[in-house]
Parts: C-alpha cells; sequence; structure tokens
C-alpha cells in the first residue's frame, strides 16, 4: 500500500481545476452543442425535439420574468389562472429564474437554459474535485477522477429535457459534507447546500436532506455534541424550508397529483447501472425496464473499469470495513435510497417482480418522488468516490495517473452514443420554431381577449402546448398549462364553476374557451347567439369568443 503524496505547488493544482471545470463545461456542450449557449436562441426549446418539458419552461419564464415581483416571488399567476402556482412547479430552476428577472433592467435574458446546463456540468466537475481532495492529493490523478463524474450519463441524461436535474453536483456537495473529517461550519455549510438545492429541484433536495440526516446522527453518534446538533436541528429546516417558500412550493395545497406514472412504475431495474442501451458504444446492451427514466442510471464503461479494479484491490487486501465503519449511517441511508429507487416492484433485466404494497398513507407521499429510479444517484456517485479512494491507496501516483486518465478516456469514448443522439436532437430544432397556430384568427384574438380558458381544464391539456405557444409570448394568462403538480381539487372546483356559467349562458367578457370537448360543445351550440358569438374550429382548436361579432375597435 502507497500512501500519496502532494506533488508541486500551487500552480499544479490550479491548472488541474481549471482542467476540471473547463472539461465538465465541455461534457455539456458536447451533448446539446454549443448552440446552447445563445440565450437569443429559443428554436431548440421550443420545437419540441427534446420534449414537451422545455417548451413548458420557456412559456412559464415567459410568463415569470416580465410580471410584477410577487411575495412570495416565485408565484406566477398569469400561467394557469386559477390553476395557477409557482415557478417551482414547473420545473424552471427558481434560482435562476431569479437572478435573470432580477437582471431585465440591465439585460433580457430570453433563454437561461443552456447556460444553466454548461454552469451545472462544471459546477459538477468543480464539487467532484472538492469531494476526490478527501482522498486524492495528486493534483493530476484528482482531475481524471473528477471529471468522470462529469462524464456520467447520471448527469448528461438529465439533459435530454429535464434540466433542473442536473444539479446533481449538490449531492456530491453534500457527500463532501458527510465525509469530511473536520466538522467546523458544518451548520453553516449544510444551511447553504440545503437552502441553495431547495430553490433548484425537489428530487435533488430529498437526497441532499436524506444525506443531511446521515451527516447529523452519524456525528452525534461520534462526537456526542449535542449542542451543534440541536442548532443544526432548527437551522438547517429553516434555510431550506425558507428557500422553498420563496421559490413557491406552499403555493399548492390540497392532495397533490402528480404527473406522469406512480410510484414503483419508473424504478430502478437492477441491471440499469450496466445497460449501455441509451448510453454506451463499448458495452453490450442489456434487457431492463423501458419507462421515461431508462438511461438515466448507466454508469459508463470507464466508471465500471474503475469499480471492478477497486473490488479486485479491496478482495485482495481487505479493511474495506475499516474505512467504512465511521460511516455506518450514511451507509444506511444511501441503501434506504437505493431500497425507494427499487421499489416494491423489483425489476430484474426487464422482468418485474411485485413484492408487497404500500399502504395508502406511504404510497401518497411516494407518488410525490414518483421517478424513483434518480434515488440510485447518490449511491452511484458514493461508490464512484470509494473506488477512486481505493486505487489511491494502493497505486503509486504515476500509475494512479495513468488509470484514471485510461478511464476517463474510455468513459468520454463510450458516452459519445449518447451524446450524439442528443446533439442530433438539438441541431433538428430550427433557430425560429414554426407557428403551431398560423390561421390570422389568433393574431385577431390576440388583440380582443383578456384570458383563455379550456373546458374542461386539466394539467397536460389537450393542445396546451400550442396555445401556451401562442398565449406566452403574448402576455395573455391562460390555464391551458403543464406544471408537475396540481391540486385535484382545485381543478374539480374549476370545471364545476365554468361549466355551470356556461350552462347558464353567463359568458365571461372577454375570454376565449377552448372547448375540449364534445359535450361542452354541444352545451355552448345550445345557448349562444349567433349573431354575437362564434364557434368556429381554428387550427384543429374549437373555439368559442362571446360577442366577437359585436366588437368595437
Amino acid at each position: 500500500m502507497r500512501k500519496q503524496s502532494a506533488h508541486g505547488g500551487r500552480w499544479p493544482q490550479r491548472a488541474a481545476l481549471a482542467l476540471v471545470l473547463l472539461g465538465g463545461a465541455l461534457a455539456a456542450v458536447l451533448t446539446l452543442g454549443p448552440r446552447i449557449l445563445d440565450v437569443n436562441d429559443l428554436g431548440w426549446l421550443l420545437h419540441g425535439t427534446l420534449g414537451p418539458d422545455p417548451v413548458a419552461y420557456l412559456v412559464a419564464w415567459m410568463y415569470f420574468a416580465p410580471a410584477p415581483w410577487t411575495w412570495p416571488p416565485g408565484r406566477n399567476p398569469d400561467y394557469g389562472l386559477e390553476l395557477s402556482s409557482a415557478i417551482f412547479y414547473v420545473d424552471v430552476v427558481p434560482a435562476m429564474a431569479f437572478l435573470a428577472k432580477a437582471l431585465r433592467p440591465l439585460v433580457e435574458v430570453p433563454q437561461y437554459w443552456g447556460p444553466w446546463l454548461v454552469l451545472s456540468a462544471a459546477l459538477q466537475a468543480g464539487f467532484a474535485w472538492k469531494l476526490l481532495g478527501l482522498a486524492v492529493r495528486d493534483p493530476w490523478a484528482r482531475a481524471f477522477g473528477a471529471l468522470l463524474f462529469a462524464w456520467q450519463p447520471m448527469l448528461l441524461n438529465r439533459m435530454g429535457g429535464h434540466f433542473a436535474l442536473v444539479s446533481q453536483w449538490a449531492l456530491l456537495w453534500a457527500l463532501w459534507l458527510c465525509l469530511r473529517p473536520a466538522a467546523r461550519g458544518q451548520t453553516a455549510w449544510w444551511m447553504a447546500c440545503l437552502g441553495t438545492v431547495a430553490l433548484l429541484n425537489a428530487y435533488v433536495l430529498a437526497m441532499c436532506a436524506g444525506l443531511w440526516v446521515a451527516d447529523l446522527l452519524g456525528r452525534l453518534w461520534r462526537e456526542r455534541a449535542w449542542g451543534a446538533a440541536l442548532a443544526q436541528l432548527v437551522l438547517v429546516p429553516a434555510a431550506f424550508l425558507s428557500a422553498l417558500w420563496l421559490a413557491g412550493y406552499f403555493t399548492v395545497t390540497g392532495e397533490v397529483a402528480p404527473m406522469g406514472l406512480h410510484y414503483g412504475l419508473a424504478q430502478l431495474d437492477l441491471t440499469a447501472p450496466f445497460d449501455s442501451t441509451a448510453w454506451g458504444w463499448l458495452l453490450p446492451g442489456l434487457p431492463g425496464l423501458r419507462h421515461w427514466e431508462h438511461g438515466g442510471s448507466y454508469l459508463g464503461a470507464g466508471t465500471l473499469l474503475l469499480l471492478a479494479m477497486a473490488l479486485w484491490f479491496v478482495l485482495r487486501h481487505g479493511g474495506a470495513w475499516a474505512a467504512l465503519r465511521p460511516h455506518a449511517l450514511l451507509l444506511l441511508v444511501l441503501a434506504g435510497m437505493l431500497a425507494f429507487a427499487i421499489s416494491p416492484n423489483l425489476a430484474v433485466a426487464g422482468q418485474v417482480f411485485p413484492l408487497f404494497d404500500l399502504p395508502g398513507f406511504a404510497r401518497r407521499f411516494a407518488d410525490m418522488l414518483r421517478s424513483s429510479e434518480r434515488f440510485f444517484w447518490p449511491l452511484g456517485y458514493a461508490l464512484i468516490f470509494a473506488a477512486i479512494a481505493v486505487l489511491a491507496r494502493h497505486l503509486a501516483r504515476p500509475w494512479l495517473r495513468v488509470v484514471l486518465m485510461g478511464a476517463f478516456v474510455v468513459q468520454a469514448v463510450d458516452v459519445q452514443a449518447g451524446m450524439g443522439q442528443f446533439r442530433a436532437l438539438v441541431a433538428a430544432a430550427p433557430p425560429i420554431a414554426a407557428e403551431r397556430l398560423p390561421d390570422p384568427f389568433w393574431d385577431e384574438a390576440a388583440r380582443r381577449i383578456q384570458r383563455v380558458r379550456a373546458v374542461p381544464a386539466g394539467n397536460f391539456g389537450e393542445d396546451w402546448e400550442e396555445l401556451s405557444r401562442w398565449t406566452a409570448p403574448r402576455g395573455i394568462p391562460s390555464d391551458a398549462v403543464y406544471l408537475s403538480r396540481v391540486d385535484p381539487a382545485l381543478v374539480e372546483a374549476l370545471n364545476a364553476s365554468v361549466r355551470a356559467a356556461l350552462e347558464a349562458g353567463q359568458w365571461e367578457a372577454g375570454t376565449l374557451y377552448i372547448l375540449r370537448d364534445d359535450a361542452v360543445r354541444a352545451l355552448v351550440e345550445a345557448r349562444r347567439d349567433p349573431a354575437r358569438d362564434l364557434l368556429a374550429e381554428v387550427d384543429g382548436i374549437t373555439v368559442f369568443a362571446p360577442g366577437w361579432f359585436h366588437h368595437s375597435p
């Protein structure tokens, strides 16, 4: 066993760190292409090649950016009308939205997601550098190890549409806090970490909060510092709850319904970390689940090579438990997250074996974090750190450099398969997305109406995308929206109120109604005045405009 020693002075450290940050940023640029850095290029977001989510991010931002500041500042009332909540529930990365909105008096930022993705990839590499500093002292070995964390399908796969989820660098921050030996400033560090991630993404916040609990209890068990633990127990939740309030998390009440699959249907297949089907070029694909999280847990050929080498050293030399014992609670929390990721529906090579059913209250909670495969990420990153730490203990500095550089090269080559697919999707989008509603009616309607109502209203309802792309640039309030969470009782109450008004022939002044089913169209047809009210199909959408023919210019 050979202990690593520091090599050189500050300049090698700074040069290696610069390589890390640039290499991390390059991972994002090569995944989607350099055009994402042009803040005026909206086509790759609006065209739809990356799915509906980027469209929702952009139209929500179009409403939020010019609106007056409110309390909480994350509220976004015109995007959804009665169904509206806050930017937190559109996954627009509230911290970036606040920053871009605050800059509007100086500079307008049409889109910030491209710069955000590049920044996050750089931060991923930077926090990996910080984390690896606990085990690797040689700057160049440390640099190549850090780059492995940024050239990870776990991270890069989220750039295909789930932009808030690239804030995985916060997991590396949290792991560093858990593993660093000194506890000086631990409360302030955790307040900063969880307060920051609360303004980024709920999933990553839940994972970081679990790591915080592991660190709090672990240090309390080892150090018996009751005063410091009590301070953390008060101040850290206060920090992230305050941040959640600012982002608008508490604007949704009632029993919130998530979008998409329920818990246990987007779970981790045990073959997923080894399945190269979506992202790998060097290894054969494996059978596995093909739900919407597919590909997001593959570790990459370079990482798998490192894990295999580290396992060989552990089996040969032992000593693993002695190193892990001080972090038993952290291991327990990581195992718990893995169990949550697997869910009660155990999946192996695409075959699902239901094990048990969750009770109702537990299922409702789990549904809030329904895409459970993501909870493999903390364990995945911890395994990469552990593998590099093992190699650093057993390899001399030159060999450690060669091994980590070789692993990174293998990783970079392997993930070109996934990168190429994503780049092609972005390249296929024109700089200016084509209009989805080209009929002249819509231009005229934009001059004459004050709001748009879809009947029946509902999250991710029919034609929401076409309508949002029309209303958002014009600042027309609308309830034809796509939100990540809604209150079903609120949707039901809104639909009951609007239908009652339509049945009574009480049209809301200045409103363009979008009729989504035949029953509503028949109801309106029976009560409208053909001499005053327009009922027509325009670009495949049934519209009802009360008083259209008696409009005064």
